[in-house]
C-alpha cells in the first residue's frame, strides 16, 4: 500500500484532507473543491483506497458503493484525517444509450457524510461495445481515442468536449454538492 507520508499535519493550521485515490485529477479537484466551498485552504493527499467494486462500475449502486468503499477504506488507512474523500466513476445504460457519470462521497471525522452525483453524458457506441467487451471506460478511451492514461487527466469527458470541460472541472461541481451538509450543519 501507498501512505502518505506522516508528517505532523497536526503542526499545519489546514485540515487534512484524505482521498481514496491516489489518481492526480482527484486529488486536485477536491482540493479546489474544498478551497472554494470553505474559502480557506486545506491539506489534501490521496491514498490507494480499493473501492471494492468492478474495474468498471456499472449502475448507480455499485458505483456510490465504490465511493463510499474507498472513504471506509482510507479511514482504515488513514484515521487521522479531518475529511475522507471518495470520488468513483460508473456506467449505465437505458433506451438511449451508454452513459458515463461519478458519485461522490465525503465524511468528516464528525460522522457527517454528504453525497453527490456529477451530470450524465452519453457515450459513443464504440465505446459501449468496447465496454460491453470487458473494457473499463479509461482503458476504452485510451484504446478508442489513441491515447495513454486518460483517466489521470482529461478523462471521457474532456475527450467528449474537446478539452471544454476536463474530468477535474466535472468532479468538481458534484465535490461542492456533497459538501451541502457540511455548509450547512443545522440543517443535516
Amino acid at each position: 500500500m501507498n501512505f502518505p507520508k506522516r508528517q505532523n499535519y497536526q503542526a499545519t493550521a489546514k485540515p487534512l484532507i484524505i482521498v481514496g485515490s491516489k489518481n492526480p485529477v482527484k486529488i486536485a479537484c477536491t482540493e479546489t473543491a474544498f478551497s472554494e466551498a470553505f474559502s480557506q485552504g486545506f491539506t489534501v493527499d490521496g491514498v490507494n483506497a480499493a473501492s471494492q467494486v468492478s474495474d468498471q462500475p456499472m449502475g448507480d449502486d455499485e458505483t456510490y458503493l465504490g465511493a463510499r468503499n474507498r472513504v471506509m477504506n482510507a479511514k482504515n488507512i488513514f484515521p487521522e484525517a479531518d475529511y475522507w474523500v471518495g470520488i468513483e466513476g460508473g456506467v449505465g445504460e437505458d433506451i438511449r444509450g451508454m452513459y458515463a457519470f461519478a458519485w461522490i462521497y465525503i465524511e468528516h471525522k464528525s460522522g457527517l457524510n454528504g453525497k453527490s452525483k456529477t451530470a450524465t453524458f452519453y457515450l459513443p457506441e464504440a465505446i459501449a461495445e468496447l465496454i460491453h467487451s470487458g473494457m473499463e471506460l479509461g482503458a476504452a478511451d485510451d484504446q478508442f481515442f489513441a491515447q495513454e492514461n486518460s483517466k489521470q487527466s482529461g478523462g471521457s469527458v474532456g475527450i467528449l468536449t474537446q478539452g471544454t470541460l476536463t474530468r477535474q472541472t466535472y468532479y468538481n461541481q458534484a465535490i461542492i454538492l456533497a459538501l451541502i451538509p457540511f455548509l450547512n450543519k443545522e440543517l443535516f
